[in-house]
């Protein structure tokens, strides 16, 4: 018997689709609504560390993950000129027979988590959202956008790093602060010299690619901005481009005029993190991804800590016969890890902005890649 029968999931992002799937795999009845009519994520590539593919595994579409984007163990270490310091390996998870890493394209691995989330049963609303809730001892009755009513024995919330559910049911947490640093990324041709993810590392700058198919990677950049501001999206591939010509490897400098180009669909994101302190339920109401755990990039495990709460919460739910001990079976199981990679991550941000010990770097980056290839 699980914990509960009928669940409402507000948010169709990665974590909300994944705990969707779990819990119908689990017998349980799930709604999903989805505020985007067209359910179509913006973005570029996505790194996909070790860990993240094995929760992809788990559930069901690593195959496809790895037939449309790119799987493979190691990430190259480099100077700006191109030399070759160290290569990082990237364990391959326990449990699991999945590479050590991967990327793709982010509308691409959506759209996959997409035709899973339906295959599985799940009752998909798009255009759609919640206008009130209220709970009581046996239940919580959602009032949604468009009129119609719902009853449920548990709303987890996954509407992203600006939740209205965080917003209202947690009015104490702060919104994400600006860490000091930005993030641009690109979509360019893979050259063949290009087999897995590759790191430039500069003074208080950072330059990366990830293979994301078999002709095509995401490039990266990491910048330090002391001053969250303001950038005219139409100067972008022009900033972009500047900050590319820092990097005299000869790789990187004849990949600038496919950077001015509209295809390489240049993004801009300043960096901020949250953690909000457990417990992330208020009754039958639990708050999942980056509602409560939003990383910055530094260790590509921002959307793999969502999918994997996603997976845990429901199979907490499917092998307790109360809701309560359900959630604190799953607190118990989150809480350090989602907490150990959103305070390294921000981490190895400081030591990028204050040119800190890069030995300090590299063995947190270790410590930190062994540990998320622990089980869940």
């Amino acid at each position: 018997m699980t914990a509960v029968k009928k669940v409402l999931v507000v948010g169709g992002g990665f974590s909300g689709m994944a705990a969707a799937i779990r819990m119908r795999r689990h017998g349980i009845e799930v709604d999903l609504v989805e505020i985007d009519p067209q359910w179509c994520p913006m973005g570029a590539g996505i790194t996909l560390g070790g860990a993240s593919l094995r929760a992809l595994q788990t559930l069901g579409v690593y195959e496809a993950v790895a037939e449309q984007g790119h799987v493979v163990s190691g990430v190259e270490i480099c100077l700006p000129t191109g030399q070759k310091v160290a290569d990082l390996p990237t364990p391959i998870p326990v449990g699991s027979t999945v590479e050590g890493g991967g990327g793709i394209m982010r509308p691409t691995l959506a759209r996959i988590l997409a035709d899973a989330t339906r295959q599985a049963g799940v009752s998909v609303r798009l255009g759609c959202s919640w206008s009130a809730i209220s709970q009581d001892s046996e239940g919580v009755a959602v009032l949604f956008d468009d009129g119609s009513h719902g009853r449920y024995d548990l709303v987890v919330g996954a509407d992203g790093v600006h939740s209205k559910l965080r917003s209202q049911f947690f009015p104490e947490v702060k919104p994400p602060e600006y860490i000091g640093q930005g993030v641009w990324r690109a979509v360019l041709p893979r050259p063949d010299a290009i087999v897995r993810p590759r790191m430039w590392l500069g003074q208080h700058i950072k330059v990366g690619v990830n293979p994301v198919s078999s002709t095509h990677m995401y490039m990266f950049i990491t910048e330090d901005r002391p001053t969250k501001e303001h950038i005219d999206p139409a100067t972008w591939p022009q900033v972009f481009a500047g900050l590319m010509r820092g990097f005299p490897d000869p790789l990187i400098t004849a990949l600038i005029p496919h950077a001015l180009t509209p295809e390489a669909a240049i993004d801009y994101r300043p960096l901020a993190n949250l953690l909000v302190p457990a417990p992330w339920n208020r009754g039958r109401l639990v708050l999942i991804g980056d509602t409560v755990a939003a990383t910055t990039p530094h260790l590509a495990s921002g959307a793999g800590i969502g999918i994997e709460s996603g997976i845990v919460l429901a199979d907490e739910l499917a092998a307790a016969s109360a809701l309560q001990p359900a959630l604190d079976a799953f607190h118990a199981r989150r809480w350090d890890r989602c907490r150990l990679v959103i305070q390294n991550s921000e981490r190895l941000c400081r030591i990028e902005i204050e040119g800190g010990d890069k030995q300090e770097h590299a063995q947190i980056m270790r410590d930190s890649l062994a540990a998320l290839a622990q089980p869940i």
